[in-house]
């Protein structure tokens, strides 16, 4: 096998299912600390692979069926974003968003990044919602954005649930950036030619999906429509992104209630609607209440 860039090798990591950031992490500072080539590290057997690094047996089993076969889907991933300006971090990065590290106990081993790359530094919000808020949460959880957007934050947000949607047109309005967080890959959202805005409603406010301005952040291959996790990634980087997190409306026990003591848990500012039906929990839990506005 000839010689494999270590940036090669580490994507060829990260497009394996089963192994994430902190897979990828642990498995290049151990090959540094033993002095293994990627080379050498292709030739380990199964029992290496789980014992030594700690990989699944699934992750272990599907690397070492074919480790070429995902260095030359690496190779020529690399080959192939280059001409849309599309770019990625691996969890091995200096450049990778430590906001997302310190939220999510298992985050993605690589991110693709479209777009205006500047925005990972700004001063990010998110605005969350439950499956099925009531009508008042989405018209509450639509001026909390707009106030979070009037005081110069970012926005993060997605496209493809109607209280992302409802969020995500805000900043539109106003000329200001988000950060679109996407469960699909960047040419099903965007298009072939990664100009379509991700929702119908979005092309009411711009015609294109703007890279100079937004950024669009997937976890998914970009030549793939999704993966199988794709819903519970989003919504984790959608929280692990963002600064400050707002919920306005969260049921109990659900996927929005984990994501605020995740992000409480991770010194973030989490405030809450006390219309919420799991107001009580998030609050006991650190959240801060906000009333809803009159109506």
């Amino acid at each position: 096998m000839k010689a494999v860039p270590r940036r090669t090798f580490t994507l060829a990591l990260a497009l394996v299912p089963g192994i994430g950031g902190k897979s990828v992490t642990r498995t290049l500072t151990r090959n540094d600390l033993l002095g293994r080539s990627p080379e050498e590290f292709c030739k380990l057997g199964l029992g290496a692979l789980q014992e030594e690094y700690k990989l699944s047996a699934k992750a272990a089993t599907a690397w070492h069926a074919s480790p070429r076969k995902w260095i030359e889907e690496a190779e020529d991933l690399l080959a192939r974003l280059d001409p849309y300006g599309v770019t990625l971090v691996t969890a091995a990065d200096a450049h990778y968003p430590r906001l997302v590290e310190a939220l999510d106990p298992d985050p993605p081993g690589v991110l693709y990044l479209y777009g205006n790359t500047a925005l990972l530094e700004a001063r990010t919000f998110c605005v969350l919602l439950s499956r099925n808020a009531p009508g008042s949460a989405l018209a509450e959880a639509e001026a909390m954005t707009e106030d979070g957007v009037l005081q110069a934050r970012t926005l993060v947000s997605s496209h493809d649930t109607p209280e992302y949607q409802r969020t995500a047109v805000v900043p539109l309005r106003w000329g200001a950036p988000r950060i679109m967080v996407l469960d699909s890959g960047f040419f099903k959202a965007l298009g072939e030619d990664l100009k379509d805005e991700p929702f119908p409603a979005a092309r009411l406010w711009r015609f294109q999906f703007d890279a100079r301005t937004d950024l669009a952040v997937s976890a998914v291959h970009p030549f793939r429509p999704f993966h199988p996790n794709a819903n519970r990634v989003r919504d984790r980087l959608v929280a692990g992104l963002s600064q400050e997190v707002a919920l306005a409306w969260v049921s109990g026990g659900g996927n929005m209630e984990k994501l605020a003591k995740l992000a409480i848990r991770a010194g973030r500012p989490v405030y809450v609607s006390t219309a919420s039906p799991a107001y009580e929990v998030v609050r006991a839990a650190g959240g801060r209440p906000v009333e809803p506005r009159a109506t």
